[in-house]
């Protein structure tokens, strides 16, 4: 049995529970590290719950499947997209070189062949929603095609990624109005600071490796900041969850939850470390508790009271 990838959990059911032929496809979409699955579905979850917030209603459940499934395979496409483009870098980096593609598991040709698939599929997902977010969903393709080549051209692909992994929460509101909004806006840009939190974070597992490579990262620009760089941007997406509030009339129970999301944030930048990849892991991958906290704020914010929350 190949041993388990070095940022998947070493019980993780990939490798010790689905067939061994199966592995590598698995793997391909990061099947075996499912943290990504949460945080490019919760930003969806986050969008669906907004706009039934500000109709004082529950998010509909069966939005929430479909983002679950859309999430899971567009992330799957993703992850093999980016592994696609990346081939040569990985085989350089410890921590990458044992996947499918640059081991030889798995070709490139059959890789696009595993990217083409997951999207059909996705596309079912998108073509049940309004024209609008279809427009949305389609607009993101640039956005996912581009990132991989973020980290050669500019020191803030952690940025990139917060624009594409967020791009859900327009999704999700525009699935359920059929158009956007202010709070929908600064929902968004509550994910992108989040985000460019949480990957900086992720980076740190690589900086000596993206310095031999030549690749670009937000952990390499911030340096021994790079913890004051954390906190700074996890501040930033909590004063615009607060905005998002604000904006949508949401009501006082928002704030109990809102207030998980914040200390949750303000405690991975008190315990970040440049020096401790490991550490930073599992701070990286206590963030499907943060979106969720944001996720329920939304949702309890839907009872708006007599007077919304300010």
């Amino acid at each position: 049995m190949i041993a388990p990838l070095p940022d998947a959990a070493p019980t993780n059911w990939v490798d010790h529970r689905a067939p061994a032929a199966l592995r590598p496809w698995l793997k391909l979409g990061r099947f075996d590290r499912p943290t990504g699955i949460w945080l490019l579905m919760l930003p969806g979850w986050q969008g669906l719950a907004l706009a039934a917030a500000m109709k004082g209603e529950l998010p509909d459940w069966r939005w929430l499947i479909a983002f679950f499934v859309g999430a899971a395979l567009m992330r799957a496409a993703g992850c093999a997209y980016n592994d696609i483009v990346d081939r040569d870098f990985d085989a350089k980096v410890s921590r990458t070189a044992g996947r499918p593609i640059p081991s030889g598991q798995i070709t490139v040709r059959q890789a696009w062949a595993f990217v083409i698939g997951c999207c059909l599929v996705s596309l079912a997902v998108l073509l049940v929603m309004p024209p609008f977010a279809i427009a949305l969903g389609v607009g993101s393709l640039a956005l996912v095609a581009a990132y991989p080549f973020m980290k050669r051209i500019t020191w803030w692909p952690q940025a990139w990624l917060g624009l594409t992994f967020n791009w859900g929460a327009l999704l999700g509101f525009a699935a359920v109005t059929g158009g956007l909004q202010w709070p929908a806006l600064l929902l968004y840009a509550v994910g992108i600071f989040w985000t460019l939190g949480y990957d900086t974070i992720y980076a740190i597992q690589d900086l000596e490796d993206d310095a031999l490579a030549g690749v670009k990262s937000s952990v390499r620009r911030l340096g021994a900041s790079t913890a004051k760089g954390v906190l700074v941007f996890y501040i930033a997406a909590f004063v615009l969850a607060l905005a998002t509030a604000w904006a949508a009339g949401l009501g006082p129970l928002f704030l109990p939850p809102a207030a998980l999301f914040g200390l949750h944030l303000s405690n991975q930048a008190a315990k970040v470390r440049v020096e401790d990849p490991a550490g930073a892991l599992a701070l990286f991958k206590s963030n499907p508790v943060a979106g969720l906290a944001l996720f329920l704020a939304l949702v309890a914010g839907g009872w708006s009271g007599p007077q919304g929350l300010f």
